[in-house]
């Protein structure tokens, strides 16, 4: 749990990052099947899955990343981010409204951009920037 603290943007770029290529690979995986499959439009379980998985991962990335960040937007817009992607996610599933595919590579690229910035720019240098000193020190 202490290494998932310190390393929280590190493991929120990795998050983010192989959510976007399974949203990539996705279309692909599609073209493959329909070649090998002729008018099935099954898809595995564990590949609709992957959604979620790595939503949960970036929830917990961007929990212990807000612990330690000493920039109040970035708080928000780490939060609103993940968000918009969970709304895209779960809208995908259950399919309230259409929203076009290419919807979801806006917040999971968003998210890996702000981990990179929170991890480049916006960690504490000290105790005192911070609002939970003990999830710094651990």
């Amino acid at each position: 749990m202490v290494l998932y603290k310190k390393k929280s943007d590190t493991i929120g770029i990795y998050a983010s990052g192989l959510c976007l290529v399974h949203c990539l690979a996705t279309p692909l995986l599609f073209i493959v099947q329909s070649q090998m499959i002729c008018c099935e439009a099954s898809v595995p379980v564990w590949w609709k899955a992957l959604d979620i998985f790595f939503l949960v991962i970036s929830f917990f990335a961007i929990y212990w990343s807000v612990k330690s960040t000493s920039k109040e937007w970035m708080k928000f817009a780490l939060w609103s981010t993940w968000l918009f992607l969970s709304v895209i996610i779960v809208n995908e599933k259950a399919q309230w409204f259409s929203i076009p595919e290419s919807a979801i590579y806006v917040p999971s690229l968003g998210l890996v951009f702000l981990h990179f910035y929170n991890r480049k720019y916006c960690r504490c240098k000290d105790d005192q920037c911070c609002i939970h000193k003990d999830s710094v020190n651990e």
